[in-house]
């Protein structure tokens, strides 16, 4: 086994962030034992002290997002995830007031409200934005899911 000193960069250079490790194998075949990971160190380094407070933390939360998102492929899966969480919850809606008999005109006055209240919402900014577009994409699965149980309770 060989003593490598080194530091390994994750996703944030700019921050300061970065793990060492003094032990490191060069081949499968010398992989490290059990005891050698309690050399692995994750530390946060920030100018001064290299102390990092909560308010930093949240500050660099929004940069981390769109950093993440730039990439079409995960905008394209979470806009996904939005569609059927949409169709998730009108099922769960519709299902839970149809059984109980009670209220059920007030939750469809809730649920038009909820979609039209999105729709304007949507329409009226002259720059759409992804968390703007993920909600109309959840508003489009809640839709289309009232549609489904309609479509199913009238056949």
């Amino acid at each position: 086994m060989t003593r490598v000193s080194n530091a390994i960069s994750f996703g944030l250079p700019s921050y300061g962030l970065f793990a060492e490790s003094r032990f490191i194998s060069q081949s499968y075949r010398n992989f490290p034992r059990r005891s050698s990971y309690k050399y692995l160190r994750i530390r946060a380094v920030q100018g001064n002290d290299g102390r990092r407070s909560l308010v930093d933390i949240i500050r660099i939360i929004p940069e981390l997002s769109r950093n993440y998102f730039r990439s079409r492929s995960r905008r394209t899966l979470f806009g996904g995830i939005s569609l059927l969480g949409g169709f998730y919850v009108a099922q769960t809606i519709s299902l839970s007031f149809g059984v109980l008999a009670v209220n059920d005109v007030i939750a469809a006055v809730v649920c038009v409200l909820l979609t039209e209240y999105v729709t304007k919402f949507y329409y009226s900014r002259p720059k759409v934005t992804f968390p703007i577009a993920l909600l109309n994409n959840f508003k489009m699965g809640f839709t289309y899911g009232l549609f489904i149980d309609a479509f199913k309770l009238a056949s």
